[in-house]
């Protein structure tokens, strides 16, 4: 498939993330998502004034959030743009992306904004009203800490679908140690010759502003809290539930914050394009639920069906990059459709930067396509699990726009 909507090539961006409880704690994520994009589409030169269509993603909500993406749009300065405020977990990210396009595809947009944000760190404590309840008490909930360790159908945490997977596959804690090793070396390509990679999309040194967004408390020269993990000390690593494989060097961090990108019809795409010579189109979406607590699974069957509607096979792929918040799903990715784990995720992925959910996977997205620029071209594949099994994935092409 050919969808209309496409990704004009550099109208996107992404914060650097940082680790749980670091330098973006003390920021609002929905309001500092609205500071950083004011800022990046002054720097591509786009007014805020011609966007007719918004997503905002999230998955930890603010104060105020239930305003969404009406509210984020007005602090943009886009205050003619309305749409919705998404939330599925890990997917949000390929789920917006998503929206935009079939808003586009079907003629009710032109031109859209797409932002992902989240602050994992503070999460808020939330309390629900049960008058039936001892005495009139109510029930409390963590947000963050408490849906990571339990989801309500199973009553299972997040690391007990890793370790299913594990069992069923044959996946043991040094086949997991050898993919973080790896992947750590991949991200250092990243951020080589002072970080030329991550300077393709991100605004580096990065300006971290105070609670009112009027100063500046902080620079940040990349990303915060990237592990430097070695082969002696992963294996010192006992795991994480006892008789388990899955250490915590095997497994990715709670992260902080904020990707965005432009989706819009083709002609629209070479205006705003950093390189109008450079298309970025979109070809298939996919969407699977796994197993009830086998969620690294799902990554699979909603790759093939991006695949297939697409029109395109695996093998086909230049370059694939998938989300793994835990090691083990891209032995699991890798055994089930026969890719080789060190040639996926170059320049990075989650098990290295970080998880802040909703913008993990525009970020992802983001790679995936400057990865493909830098190759010259060609299909690209991004998938990844999210919360309650599921999985999204997107193949996409970056060509010629002249083809």
């Amino acid at each position: 498939m050919n969808y209309l909507a496409e990704v004009p090539y550099g109208a996107y961006w992404c914060t650097p993330f940082a680790r749980w409880q670091g330098s973006f704690a003390h920021l609002h994520s929905v309001e500092f998502a609205a500071h950083v994009a004011r800022r990046e589409l002054a720097r591509r030169g786009i007014d805020a004034a011609r966007f007719d269509y918004g997503v905002l993603g999230l998955s930890v909500p603010q104060k105020h959030s239930f305003y969404g993406l009406p509210w984020l749009t007005g602090l943009v300065g886009a205050t003619q743009a309305g749409g919705p405020t998404l939330m599925q977990a890990c997917a949000t990210g390929v789920r917006t992306l998503l929206a935009a396009a079939q808003e586009i595809e079907v003629g009710l947009a032109t031109t859209a904004l797409v932002i992902n944000c989240d602050r994992t760190s503070n999460g808020p404590h939330l309390y629900y009203p049960n008058p039936r309840g001892p005495g009139g008490t109510g029930v409390a909930e963590n947000w963050v800490l408490d849906n990571f360790g339990c989801d309500p159908l199973g009553g299972h945490t997040m690391l007990a679908t890793a370790e299913n997977v594990a069992a069923r596959h044959g996946i043991d804690t040094a086949q997991q140690h050898e993919v973080v090793l790896h992947r750590e070396a991949q991200y250092t390509q990243a951020v080589a010759d002072d970080s030329a990679f991550l300077r393709r999309f991100m605004t580096l040194p990065f300006e971290v502003p105070g609670p009112g967004f009027r100063k500046t408390v902080a620079v940040l020269e990349g990303d915060e809290g990237i592990s430097h993990s070695t082969a002696a000390g992963l294996a010192a690593l006992k795991p994480v539930t006892p008789g388990g494989s899955v250490t915590f060097g095997g497994q990715t961090h709670p992260a902080d914050g904020n990707a965005g990108l432009l989706v819009t019809t083709r002609e629209q795409a070479r205006e705003l394009a950093a390189n109008p010579k450079i298309a970025v189109r979109l070809h298939g979406f996919g969407l699977a639920r796994a197993e009830l607590a086998y969620m690294p699974e799902a990554t699979v069957p909603a790759a093939q069906r991006a695949l297939a509607q697409a029109g395109q096979r695996i093998e086909q792929m230049a370059a694939v990059k998938t989300h793994n918040p835990f090691a083990l799903n891209d032995l699991l990715f890798a055994r089930s459709t026969g890719v080789d784990w060190r040639t996926m995720n170059n320049f990075g992925c989650s098990l290295v930067w970080g998880h802040p959910q909703a913008p993990m996977g525009t970020r992802a997205i983001i790679e995936l396509i400057e990865e493909l620029a830098l190759r010259g071209g060609g299909f690209g594949l991004f998938t990844g699990c999210a919360a309650g099994d599921t999985a999204m994935a997107v193949v996409l092409e970056v060509c010629d726009a002249a083809a």
